[in-house]
């Protein structure tokens, strides 16, 4: 076994020579996003992985910094090294993980992408009730729905590890009792993909007339599981897994068993000019209960031959906080509103900020501004974007009293009264700099001060408690 601390260290050295995250380094070098976070966490890695991760460190060091880590070495190892060819030399055969990093080299002013940062989202996701508030504003919307056959169409613009989708299929469900499902997830986190089939066994027994469908392809290629490059359509990996059996437990060791073709799927590389992660190869999964395969033949879709026309489209958190209105628009939002069917509605959720967690943040950066664009300007542009098909929608951004929800960090009244615990203040510290999308660049002078947990248990007792605002709009197709 080999010993992580030194492991990390050069890991976390080689991600701030060449900007490239953390999870993606896991990805790419031994395809594992929660390498660091286990390291972290004081595991060891065998030697082979740890050669692995030293080959993949040397073969992609930025030119500048190869005489730095060349000096840092041992005398010994450099000898022991110098009578073999250089790897430097094989740029032939580095494959797609080396061509990466030399795009990413060639932009050393690339902007870090937070989202990257798992163990942050992570710690967000588990000490907040985000996710419950979405799934609750979601379930509202089914009230408006008017499905049409053969199935209720639902795309999840983001599916996570799947907690908004589960609970908005029970009240699916409970609306819709005997009405086929058709449901589209994009999600391109392998680590995600595998945390969501944990919870989607019980909703095949619950409601066995279901069809799920979990993709990583674009915004603009998703809904339709149809890529527009034809190089990608041709490479498409369709997989169906027809499940066997009538337990919720035989279906869960089933969907474990496709770990494998998850892997080989949900392979990721980083945009050259953006450092957003990208598929390897697109694939599509399509899952269905093998006894309900005749009911269902219409439903089960085939590649090159899925239309869109959903009822319900929900786009919860789907881009960074900070991009332009145009961005979001012209790469998310305008995709998805064409993508709905008659009557076909798109629920948006994103941050909306004044809250005791942008306060925190303006106590430390006072000129601290995350959320530039509101769902106004949003929709705005969207109608912009659409030109003359926007006369087809409505457009509902809602007064703040009803398009403003507010969710909050899990904490007991006995933790916010007159000593507050470590593990509280770092939470509330990390969702807040989590939501406002804060560096980590801009967070080591910060931390090293230490000032920022006084600020945090301020804020805490202040309003007995650390709560977030999100805001929402729909979008609906005319009949």
């Amino acid at each position: 076994m080999q010993g992580g601390e030194s492991l990390l260290l050069e890991i976390e050295q080689f991600c701030r020579r060449t900007g490239m995250a953390e999870s993606t380094f896991g990805r790419l070098a031994v395809n594992d996003g929660k390498l660091c976070m286990r390291l972290r966490s004081g595991r060891d890695v065998t030697l082979e992985t740890a050669n692995k991760i030293k080959n993949f460190i040397n073969e992609n060091q930025p030119p500048a910094a190869v005489g730095a880590v060349r000096s840092a070495r041992a005398e010994d190892e450099d000898q022991a090294m110098s009578g073999k060819t250089s790897t430097r030399k094989k740029a032939a055969t580095r494959g797609p993980a080396k061509r990466t990093v030399d795009a990413l080299d060639a932009q050393p002013n690339r902007p870090f992408r937070f989202y990257d940062n798992r163990q942050k989202y992570l710690a967000f996701v588990n000490t907040t009730n985000e996710k419950w508030k979405v799934a609750e504003r979601a379930a509202r919307e089914l009230a408006h729905l008017k499905p049409r056959p053969p199935a209720v169409r639902v795309f999840d613009a983001g599916m996570g590890d799947a907690t908004v989708l589960t609970h908005v299929m029970r009240a699916m469900h409970r609306r819709f009792p005997i009405m086929p499902f058709f449901i589209v997830a994009k999600e391109i986190s392998l680590e995600d993909v595998r945390l969501s089939l944990e919870k989607l066994p019980d909703r095949f027994i619950e409601h066995p007339a279901t069809v799920i469908v979990i993709t990583n392809l674009y915004y603009a290629e998703a809904p339709w599981l149809r890529p527009r490059d034809v190089q990608n359509a041709a490479a498409l990996n369709w997989r169906e897994v027809a499940l066997e059996g009538d337990s919720s437990y035989e279906y869960g060791e089933q969907l474990r068993a496709i770990d494998p073709l998850l892997v080989e799927g949900w392979q990721v590389k980083s945009s050259p000019k953006t450092g957003n992660p990208t598929y390897v190869r697109p694939s599509v999964l399509v899952i269905y209960r093998r006894d309900h395969s005749f009911l269902l033949d219409s439903v089960i879709p085939r590649p090159g031959q899925v239309a869109g026309e959903y009822d319900l489209a929900i786009a919860s958190q789907p881009w960074r906080a900070r991009m332009s209105a145009e961005f979001k628009v012209k790469k998310v939002l305008a995709p998805l509103v064409r993508s709905l069917g008659p009557g076909g509605r798109l629920l948006a959720v994103q941050s909306y900020g004044e809250d005791p967690a942008l306060e925190l943040v303006r106590r430390v950066w006072p000129d601290e501004d995350p959320f530039k664009v509101n769902r106004h300007e949003l929709i705005k542009v969207l109608r912009e974007e659409l030109g003359r098909d926007a006369r087809h929608y409505n457009f509902v951004a809602g007064s703040d009293a009803k398009a403003v929800f507010r969710y909050e960090m899990h904490t007991l009244p006995s933790e916010v009264q007159q000593s507050i615990g470590t593990s509280t203040l770092f939470a509330a510290w990390n969702d807040s700099i989590y939501v406002a999308q804060i560096e980590d660049e801009r967070l080591e002078p910060v931390v090293s001060s230490g000032d920022y947990l006084k600020h945090t248990a301020d804020v805490l007792k202040k309003y007995k408690g650390l709560w977030f605002n999100d805001e929402s709009f729909v979008v609906s197709r005319k009949h």
